[in-house]
């Protein structure tokens, strides 16, 4: 395997972009470079596999391109629509290993053209997510795609390790 690029934060990418939306942009740049780097190795059957009980890979992808839709529609001070409400109940569901790699790809590609659209001056305008309408603000919905997105990255690629290590046996 190649060896690793350096990460988009430090390749002084974007820098036209405040700190903050720079900082959730080279998190999801990252996410995607590591799932191309990790997860596209993997076969449909591994991508769904479930080693140890461990989410499947195509789970946890699904996830974070729908959580990202998600916690972007609150940042936009909208609420979800039925059709993001059946897709989160759904994320568990298998689905074809292209269709999950697409629809990640697409996510990521979506979101960072909704982070770019953001202000600096609206970091700290009210939010309220879920039906509880829990308080924060467009600053924390933002921070919170970045770091979300790189746990669930770091599990789906801990996970294809341990399926690409099972596969070697």
């Amino acid at each position: 395997m190649a060896e690793p690029k350096v990460e988009p934060w430090l390749r002084g990418t974007r820098p036209d972009v405040d700190a903050v939306r720079r900082a959730v942009l080279h998190a999801l740049d990252l996410a995607a470079e590591d799932v191309a780097r990790w997860c596209d190795l993997l076969n449909g059957e591994e991508m769904e596999s479930r080693p140890l009980g461990l989410p499947s890979v195509g789970f946890q992808l699904r996830h974070i391109a729908r959580s990202l839709d998600r916690l972007l529609t609150y940042a936009d001070s909208q609420q979800l629509t039925e059709r993001q409400l059946k897709l989160l109940k759904a994320e568990e569901e298998f689905v074809d290993r292209e269709a999950t790699l697409m629809e990640f790809a697409e996510a990521i590609e979506v979101s960072i053209k909704r982070v770019l659209n953001f202000s600096e001056k609206s970091y700290e305008q009210h939010r309220a997510v879920g039906r509880k309408k829990l308080p924060t603000t467009v600053g924390g919905l933002l921070v919170h795609c970045a770091d979300h997105t790189q746990r669930h990255v770091g599990q789906a690629v801990t996970t294809a390790k341990a399926v690409l290590a099972m596969r070697a046996k």
